[in-house]
């Protein structure tokens, strides 16, 4: 099994029925809503709803029969299973890849029991050492944003589509890749400054967020538990 595979299937043995789950995006997460979808359709869980935190991944759980609801009919999720680009030792994140980040943020700002699901390529010493962080930022002046992203230590540049046109998130707004060359000296910092600032609707920092990081390894998998 693909170690992604094996990953988002032990996330599948911490969700009961009747719960109330967030549904994260990407490539791991995709194998744990299709592995959902099938335990749904088998019986072995019932009464399952599911928030999406993008439209990709809203499309596969109703083409599943996965029930999906809205956060406006729910206070707080069971648990949230959701992928990262890079965990840090104190499993700090880096999301966004997927181009959901603030409807992930959002889903998981609704839940104490975060799960995240990655192989162990995601694991770095600090974050920002292995790709860029995703920025989401509003249309307009969107090279002004990009300039002022520039000035906090990193390359930032408008992240494209093949055809050189911006890509858009399901929220209408725009992208940025912030590439730091030797990883981000203080995460906590670079995220006040990021959410202090106009213009910039939010980042792919998910700091103090991740309840439990399940890793995929060829030795097997491994469970790390927040220390919080």
């Amino acid at each position: 099994m693909d170690l992604k595979a094996q990953a988002a299937a032990a996330a599948l043995e911490y969700v009961q029925s009747g719960m109330m789950i967030g549904l994260g995006t990407g490539s791991t997460t995709s194998y744990f809503v299709d592995l959902l979808g099938e335990k749904l359709k088998q019986g072995e869980l019932k009464d399952i709803h599911g928030v999406p935190t993008s439209e990709k991944t809203a499309s596969r759980a109703r083409a599943l029969k996965i029930p999906l609801i809205s956060l406006d009919e729910v206070s707080e999720l069971d648990l949230v299973v959701d992928g990262a680009d890079e965990v840090d030792p104190q499993l700090n994140l880096i999301k966004g890849l997927g181009r959901a980040l603030l409807r992930e943020k959002i889903v998981e700002s609704h839940t104490s029991h975060f799960i995240v699901v990655v192989d162990d390529s995601k694991l770095v010493p600090k974050l920002g050492t292995k790709g860029p962080l995703p920025v989401e930022i509003v249309p307009y002046a969107a090279k002004a944003h990009i300039r002022w992203l520039n000035s906090l230590g990193c390359k930032a540049e408008l992240w494209l589509e093949t055809d050189g046109t911006p890509v858009t998130t399901d929220n209408g707004n725009y992208l940025a890749k912030c590439w730091f060359e030797n990883g981000i000296p203080d995460a906590y910092a670079l995220a006040e400054k990021l959410a202090w600032r106009a213009g910039i609707v939010e980042h792919g920092l998910f700091l103090g967020m991740a309840s439990l990081v399940i890793v995929a390894s060829p030795n097997g998998i491994r469970k790390l538990e927040a220390k919080r």
